[in-house]
């Protein structure tokens, strides 16, 4: 619903404020935590309280759902709008002048906030599991650029979820690893391939190793089309499975795996597992050549994706 749309909205900018204004990346985190879990909510927030229960939303943020639902505004939101620009311009979030304000402002929003603003009640909406499995077919014929690149769909759709809230794509080649030089021309290419078949539509930020956009899926035989955040992240071979594994997740299952990998003297994180020596300093990195490789060294029972949720 526009309610739900707008309530999501709010979080998000208050996100990034705390992150582009005060710099306070946990409170950033908390509020795009918070942001994602009340989209993916299935019926509507009636109350701060009935917000709290869900994961990720605390009771400051509950409080502020409250004053939301029964004002039409938040005060801080206020103030950050004041803040922006040099207090150039303040908005009145009410949800009857929603669309209008939006509008009035867009010309002073960033290009990101612009392309958020365009696509806002899209990506607010679920992706089919059928339609991730069609992008996984696109992944999947990359070789058209070099036959070497191994690409992967990673988060909730690799652990089976019948619906999925962006694409999260993980990208290496041999030629990039973690001792050579650095090798954008490796992400550019993939991303200047998706872009001449119409599948990605807009560009957020494009580095070295990692690109930030928008997608959709062309489909003949219907009118209809969605489009998609998509982030496609370039990591050295050397440390690609690591990173496929941290990005399957979930990040309880991460979690518990990291536990188990110092129980048996190892560090693991996104990048590498290295061995702890009897100090506790770790070591170099072991090599990995598969996911399997990382349950291996931790002597842990090797579970499939689908197996991975909790």
């Amino acid at each position: 619903s526009k309610l739900l749309v707008l309530m999501v909205f709010l979080v998000s900018e208050l996100a990034n404020y705390e992150r582009n204004v005060n710099r306070a990346i946990h409170k950033y985190n908390a509020y795009r935590k918070a942001a994602s879990v009340i989209a993916k909510y299935p019926q509507k927030i009636k109350s701060g309280a009935e917000a709290k229960k869900l994961d990720g939303v605390g009771a400051k943020i509950a409080e502020k759902i409250d004053e939301f639902l029964t004002t039409g505004k938040l005060r801080k939101l206020e103030k950050v709008f004041e803040c922006v620009r040099n207090a150039c311009f303040r908005v009145d979030l009410t949800f009857e002048k929603a669309d209008e304000n939006l509008k009035k402002i867009e010309h002073k929003l960033n290009h990101h906030q612009q392309i958020g603003l365009k696509y806002f009640e899209e990506f607010e909406k679920r992706i089919p599991r059928a339609e991730m499995q069609e992008m996984e077919v696109g992944v999947s014929e990359l070789d058209v650029v070099d036959p070497e690149y191994i690409g992967t769909i990673c988060g909730s759709y690799r652990r089976g979820a019948e619906s999925s809230g962006d694409i999260d794509i993980l990208l290496t080649h041999p030629d990039f690893t973690s001792q050579s030089e650095k090798q954008p021309k490796l992400l550019h290419a993939v991303v200047d391939h998706l872009e001449s078949i119409g599948f990605i539509t807009d560009t957020l930020s494009k580095g070295d190793t990692k690109f930030m956009g928008v997608c959709q899926l062309q489909k003949e035989d219907e009118e209809e089309c969605f489009h998609r955040r998509i982030d496609i992240r370039l990591i050295p071979k050397d440390q690609y499975y690591c990173g496929v594994l941290y990005f399957t997740g979930s990040d309880i299952f991460n979690k518990n795996m990291r536990t188990h990998a110092l129980e048996k003297g190892f560090t693991l994180n996104e990048y590498t597992i290295r061995p702890l020596g009897v100090t506790g300093v770790a070591g170099e990195p072991l090599l990995v050549d598969s996911e399997k490789d990382i349950f291996d060294y931790i002597q842990w029972k090797y579970r499939e994706p689908k197996e991975r949720s909790e």
